[in-house]
């Protein structure tokens, strides 16, 4: 596991604050020269042990900052200065400036971030900017706190057509399977649900609450719980239900999605369920596998707080290096997660279901989608070889693995799509 280190946890707040801030308080300085950096670039501050993607759009001597993972979209940056081959822009975020001072070499600009004293790395890259969705595929449902904004995609054939809910797995992660942790992207749920589409199946797909189309909806992380989650995929359900457009629906969740899918499912009642690479054992087990790995005195303060979290109590008091996963405000959180058992939901489900796992899996290991599959009799089983966590297609190579996670050009395993489709139409 990274550290989460004290200088990304300064930089996390103060861009966490900025989100919900209006615009810049400085006035914008630009220089003539600026505009020949003029487009869309993308890249990420090297905070050790994390990374932050972010973009800057220059525009005509101005620029906007974005930064997906804390919210902030578009703000205004203070200056944008361009002396070829330096480059030099600043934005001020609640009343700390972050200032970028870079070279531009070959469609690249690196340099250094400067905040409070302390210089991270940075690196751009000439990219173009996503296009935004089409408004025609926009839909919307109530769920708490206000409405959620979803797209749907609808075959070219004459309906009615069956449809699936497709929810994204853990974490920031939008409802094109896309983290934004991470600077690249995979679009594995776009690709999965655009291959639907041509196959007859219309599907609706959906950023979480907090996330992308639905930040509008986020709570403190203090009060966010697993069943928001699962109550915002009902709703979905119900939509799709209330819709005459659609004949049988199905909902189909990647990694933690399966689980929130999989008690949605249960709750609204749906004619068939896919689980893409869902874990099979109970939040707490996951979390002590994934930080078995963790230096000994780290992983027995982790194994400690996540025994207490089981028994209903919260700790206070959480090293740094522990603060990405187990930071007090975040605990309330995975003890909602805990009370889900994947297996008795898996147990509990009476529509139709296939559980699929991948063989080149660095996150979720085969056995889970067997130990779901041995806990829903007559469910269908499909182990995938060669399929990632993320859906791609990869080679018996840890670094190729972990480059398909930002590489959206991968095609998705061999074999997924079709079988999927072919389960959705016979159930």
């Amino acid at each position: 596991m990274k550290k989460w280190t004290a200088a990304l946890l300064a930089l996390a707040g103060i861009l966490l604050a900025a989100g919900c801030s209006g615009g810049n308080d400085e006035d914008a300085d630009t220089n003539e020269t600026a505009g020949e950096i003029d487009g869309f670039w993308q890249g990420a501050i090297e905070v050790p042990g994390q990374p932050i993607p972010f973009s800057i759009e220059f525009t005509g001597g101005e620029g906007a900052l974005s930064i997906p993972l804390q919210g902030v979209e578009n703000y205004p940056l203070s200056t944008v200065k361009f002396d070829e081959p330096e480059v030099a822009f600043d934005a001020t975020l609640q009343g700390e400036r972050l200032v970028f001072e870079g070279t531009l070499e070959a469609e690249k600009i690196t340099g250094t971030m400067t905040q409070r004293n302390q210089k991270f790395p940075f690196e751009l890259e000439r990219g173009e900017k996503e296009q935004a969705a089409d408004p025609e595929k926009i839909i919307e449902t109530e769920v708490a706190g206000g409405m959620m904004q979803a797209l749907e995609e609808i075959p070219e054939t004459d309906g009615p057509h069956p449809v699936a809910i497709l929810i994204a797995g853990s974490g920031p992660t939008d409802k094109d399977g896309n983290s934004l942790t991470l600077t690249g992207k995979n679009n594995s749920l776009r690709m999965l649900a655009e291959q639907l589409k041509a196959e007859g199946i219309a599907v609706i797909r959906y950023d979480k609450r907090a996330i992308g189309d639905n930040r509008s909806l986020a709570v403190q992380e203090s009060e966010l719980r697993f069943d928001d989650y699962v109550q915002d995929a009902a709703a979905w359900v119900r939509f799709a239900k209330a819709d005459e457009r659609f004949t049988d629906v199905a909902v189909i969740g990647h990694s933690e999605g399966a689980l929130v899918g999989l008690a949605a499912a249960n709750q609204e009642g749906v004619d068939s369920y896919v689980s893409l690479t869902g874990v099979g054992r109970p939040a707490d087990e996951l979390l002590k596998e994934q930080l078995s790995t963790l230096p000994a005195a780290q992983r027995e303060e982790a194994e400690a707080i996540l025994a207490q979290l089981a028994q209903g109590e919260t700790v206070d008091d959480v090293s740094p290096e522990l603060q990405q996963i187990l930071r007090p405000s975040i605990q309330p959180y995975l003890q909602s997660w805990m009370a889900y058992d994947p297996l008795e939901q898996a147990k509990n489900l009476e529509a139709e279901a296939l559980f699929v796992g991948g063989t080149r899996d660095l996150q979720v290991p085969v056995r889970d989608a067997e130990l779901l599959h041995e806990a829903k009799p007559g469910s269908e089983l499909l182990i995938v070889d060669g399929m990632n966590h993320v859906l791609k297609q990869v080679p018996d190579d840890r670094e190729a693995n972990m480059a398909a996670y930002s590489d959206p050009e991968l095609p998705l395993a061999d074999g997924l799509v079709d079988r999927i489709a072919e389960f959705l139409k016979t159930e």
